[in-house]
């Protein structure tokens, strides 16, 4: 069993990556009160995430100049405590806040008819799955953006012909065969 967190007031919600790009391994770090967690992130998740941030903030009235969070970049971390498999975002009007939930993935066999959407029922076969909530003003929202959508574009660049991602030792591309 992964451990569980809670962050209802970090300093910093961001998104990073190590590696080289076609191998970079994604993660998302939170840091409050001198504590950091990190947990390990899809390329895809990150790009979905900001995009579906992105769709919240439209909605919102603008973040004041006296509100704006200066985007910074993740630090390296020693550890990665989980992987993510699902996240969950809601927006909290009382407060004017912005709550991400990531929830553990977990492989299940394949075979099984576990409901993953029915919690209680993953509970009593064995899987009690970690999460992480994240409560985030608007600014840090908009900080977090900035530097997903950077990470995401800073990736390997696209064949002209056929779209793929050049590998850094080269690409054979499927539309010169």
């Amino acid at each position: 069993m992964s451990d569980s967190f809670a962050f209802a007031e970090p300093e910093v919600v961001v998104p990073g990556a190590v590696g080289t790009p076609g191998r970079r391994t994604f993660f998302l770090q939170a840091r409050q009160s001198g504590r950091a967690v990190s947990l390990k992130l899809e390329k895809q998740q990150v790009a979905a995430l900001c995009e579906y941030l992105g769709g919240i903030l439209a909605d919102l009235p603008p973040v004041g100049d006296s509100e704006l969070v200066e985007p910074c970049a993740a630090v390296e971390p020693d550890t990665l405590e989980w992987i993510v498999g699902r996240l969950a975002v809601a927006y909290e009007e009382a407060d004017d806040q912005i709550v991400v939930v990531a929830e553990e993935f977990v492989e299940i066999d394949p075979e099984s008819d576990l409901d993953l959407d029915d919690p209680a029922a993953l509970a009593d076969a064995g899987y009690d799955l970690a999460t992480a909530r994240f409560r985030l003003t608007r600014a840090q929202v908009a900080a977090f953006i900035a530097v997903g959508n950077d990470l995401v574009r800073a990736g390997r660049a696209r064949c002209r012909l056929c779209g793929r991602p050049i590998d850094p030792e080269g690409h054979v591309c499927p539309r010169l065969n």
